[in-house]
């Protein structure tokens, strides 16, 4: 599944990877172009058999594909192509989606699939983290102008969380209440991060570590910030980027494995999943599903690779444009991929 929309995705390197991926494998490529078509496709992809889906995008298509196939016995393969990838970067690939398709075709032919944990909130699945409150509020601000994430990148998230603590979030008044597993309840949330894996994300090449024990085998981590302090925040926040995770303090709450989680107001508060905004809501119910969906690792040194025949830039997919869009219009989400010994599929446009 590709997102032809997403930061990182070119005509150009669409074509490499295909090529790479088809070498031993019969490889589809599908093209989303709104939210819900990469779960939509991905999910009959797996009714289909087919091996390995994978997403080709952002962290939201990821999301998507995962949502689509999880429960079934269809793998889920990761490229990068957003403008932060924390996902992809978790599992050790590049951050460039030429060199990670080395990686991740060589996982495919060791046939390395083993069984992932996911979080799920309302439903719905999350791979890596959910964001409520002045996090969610953040993310909102960025998807607003999301035209601009493929150009502007890292600066327009510092941009966003200035504004937001300025003008666009309460810093006055909790926003949500918290209770269930690790800790007694919270009444006063301003912000909450609930962990499937670490880091939290990335600042360029630095990993921001809110939890080591936030782990693919591990059950859930959810951490709240209980004021808007800036000081407090930000002496969190630099411990998180020396490494190790958030230090305990007054102004944290911190449960570790954990398997239930409501958190709840009277009033709306904002959320997004896995850096995709979806709006507010008034509860939020969280588990933790093991086993969720079967996940392709990457090998840690990819294999050398001959040299293309052609130009790349003068290659197509066979009968494939790789800026094709539905005539219905264009959504800069997501395009899919399937692969596996049977057949791979890729991912659509999510999230960046």
């Amino acid at each position: 599944m590709v997102n032809s929309f997403a930061s990182s995705v070119t005509a150009r390197n669409t074509v490499m990877v295909h090529r790479r991926l088809s070498r031993g494998h019969e490889v589809e490529l599908v093209e989303t172009n709104r939210r819900g078509h990469a779960t939509r496709f991905a999910h009959d992809a797996a009714r289909r058999g087919v091996d390995v889906v994978i997403g080709y995008g952002g962290d939201g298509t990821l999301n998507e594909v995962a949502t689509g196939i999880a429960g079934t016995d269809t793998a889920l393969g990761v490229l990068p192509g957003g403008s932060t990838n924390v996902f992809a970067r978790t599992l050790g690939l590049p951050n460039d989606p030429v060199d990670a398709v080395d990686h991740l075709a060589d996982g495919i032919d060791a046939g390395d699939l083993r069984p992932i944990g996911l979080g799920q909130v309302n439903g719905r699945y999350f791979c890596f983290h959910t964001g409520i409150g002045f996090d969610a509020a953040v993310v909102e601000r960025v998807e607003r102008r999301g035209s601009m994430k493929r150009w502007l990148g890292h600066p327009l998230f510092i941009w966003a969380g200035l504004s937001t603590w300025m003008n666009g979030y309460d810093r006055t008044s909790p926003h949500f209440r918290l209770h269930g597993d690790g800790g007694p309840d919270v009444d006063d949330g301003y912000f909450t991060i609930v962990l499937n894996t670490n880091p939290y994300t990335y600042l360029g090449n630095r990993p921001l570590d809110l939890s080591p024990d936030a782990a693919l085998d591990r059950r859930l981590v959810a951490i709240t910030f209980t004021t808007m302090n800036a000081g407090a925040i930000l002496r969190s926040l630099a411990g998180a980027l020396r490494g190790g995770g958030v230090r305990p303090a007054p102004h944290l709450d911190i449960r570790t494995d954990v398997s239930h989680l409501v958190v709840e107001h009277d009033t709306p508060f904002p959320y997004q999943i896995d850096g995709d905004a979806l709006g507010s809501t008034k509860r939020l119910e969280f588990a933790h599903v093991p086993d969720a969906v079967r996940l392709v690792f990457p090998s840690r040194t990819a294999p050398d690779t001959d040299p293309p025949d052609t130009d790349p830039r003068d290659a197509h997919p066979p009968d494939t444009d790789p800026r094709a869009t539905d005539p219905r219009g264009s959504d800069p989400r997501d395009s899919d991929v399937a692969g596996g010994h049977g057949a791979v599929s890729g991912a659509a446009p999510t999230g960046g």
